[in-house]
């Protein structure tokens, strides 16, 4: 069956092909029922699922419907791997690198869904540029990895740094973190698109889902 349709929800079983990945659930909005019976049915389509966006409420019920989910009360979502969990098919890693700890909460979202994507992921935490010695020292790692996830709000510099420091693809985030004049992210993500390092994307504010998806079909091109 190709589409699934329920009184809520016409749910994907096509995206497998014409993505690469099953359809992921998007929580806000839905309730308590509707995302489990939406996961309940890619569940049984596929072995597993990815939520994003999930609040205590809705996470508590996937946890208890699905106990082998994991979830990310940081990165808000809740992930349920194949069993057994296949190797990663990308070609290599996707490296999530944080400005600073305030940033993890979008990066963290990234890092779960690059795997979920079925990547290799590895994280880099704290190493904006109030202190661009921190990730001065890490020039090794970031060399290493096949795309990067540069997540960063305030000003929204970093990404322009590592952009500066790699030869891989660098995909931006900004997020919503900083002060008044941050206008809730606006400010970090007018930086990055008009970074000066080449090789630099900009996904929305505090999306790191779509930071990973992008990644990941990079990673697997």
């Amino acid at each position: 069956m190709n589409l699934e349709r329920l009184p809520f929800a016409t749910i994907d079983h096509l995206r497998p092909i014409t993505q690469g990945h099953q359809e992921v659930i998007f929580a806000p909005g839905k309730t308590v029922g509707q995302v489990v019976a939406i996961a309940e049915r890619l569940e049984a389509a596929g072995g597993s699922f990815l939520a994003t966006r999930a609040d205590p409420s809705q996470w508590e019920a996937l946890a208890a419907r699905f106990p082998r989910a994991e979830v990310n009360e940081l990165g808000r979502t809740v992930y349920l791997p194949p069993d057994p969990e296949p190797p990663p098919t990308g070609r290599g890693t996707i490296l999530v690198c944080t400005a600073g700890t305030s940033d993890l909460a979008v990066a963290e979202e990234a890092a779960v869904s690059a795997r979920a994507l079925k990547n290799a992921v590895e994280r880099l935490t704290d190493v904006g540029v109030a202190g661009i010695h921190r990730l001065l020292t890490q020039t090794d790692v970031l060399r290493a990895a096949s795309v990067i996830i540069v997540v960063a709000g305030m000003e929204g510099a970093l990404p322009s740094v590592v952009g500066g420091l790699v030869k891989v693809p660098v995909i931006a985030v900004p997020t919503s973190v900083g002060y008044g004049a941050s206008f809730g992210g606006l400010a970090a993500l007018l930086a990055m698109l008009n970074s000066c390092a080449s090789g630099v994307t900009v996904v929305n504010i505090d999306n790191g889902f779509g930071a990973a998806a992008a990644a990941s079909r990079i990673n697997h091109s």
